[in-house]
């Protein structure tokens, strides 16, 4: 991928959600675009920080970390990883990332708090739920999901700042908008059972359901292929 061609590409994820917030009558600063660069080179995420991009989407800890390593020079990048999550990686993500998007267990909260180095903030959390009951999909279930944010809310190096969803496909916008409702709706549950919690994130909608995803509230879609073109496998 050329830098005119990243630059035409962002420029145009950037108006498809400005155009979907104005079709669901949201402000147009009610939802961030984050940059979903998994498997792409440190080079094209440079190139997109050059286009004013800031936050970016790693599924996978050490490519992460290379890529973090290469682009040290660069002021504001914000890391977010929304990948599973291994116990055996968590003290990595703990100390090299703002955001975690795919904690579905108490136990991986815990080492992520336990792990979070004291100079830095709290980590920003968004608990990932399994929205679609897919025995292929992590997450927590809508049953389990209060349980785990009470003892996420407990943890002093952790902010719970909402939920994440990859729902399973579904063909029609009407019929993409049924789990993007049902986790808002979880969302707004958990606001009204901790008021004093920062519960302001919904983390949902890609590629292929973006619009869907912000009709019901979505405040980070994650693009990928929309950025970046197709993904090669690792």
């Amino acid at each position: 991928m050329t830098d005119l061609v990243l630059s035409e590409s962002l420029a145009a994820a950037r108006a498809r959600l400005t155009e979907a917030l104005d079709a669901a009558g949201r402000p147009a600063d009610a939802a961030r675009l984050l940059a979903v660069s998994k498997t792409k080179p440190a080079a094209l995420i440079r190139q997109a920080w050059h286009e004013g991009q800031r936050e970016f989407g790693e599924n996978y800890v050490q490519e992460a970390l290379d890529k973090q390593a290469e682009l040290a020079d660069l002021t504001g990048i914000v890391w977010h990883f929304i990948g599973p999550l291994q116990s055996n990686k968590s003290r990595d993500v703990a100390e090299h990332f703002a955001w975690v998007h795919s904690v579905d267990r108490e136990k991986i909260a815990r080492r992520l708090s336990d792990q979070r180095p004291e100079g830095l903030e709290p980590l920003d959390i968004c608990l990932q739920v399994n929205i679609s009951d897919e025995t292929s999909k992590s997450g927590v279930s809508l049953e389990a999901l209060a349980a785990l944010a009470e003892a996420v809310l407990s943890m002093p190096r952790l902010r719970l700042r909402g939920l994440m969803a990859i729902p399973a496909p579904a063909e029609t916008p009407a019929e993409q908008r049924v789990p993007f409702a049902r986790l808002r709706q979880a969302l707004e549950a958990l606001r009204e059972r901790f008021p004093e919690a920062p519960l302001d994130t919904l983390s949902m909608g890609m590629s292929a359901d973006l619009e869907a995803a912000v009709a019901e509230g979505a405040t980070l879609v994650r693009l990928g292929t929309a950025i970046f073109g197709e993904r090669h496998t690792r």
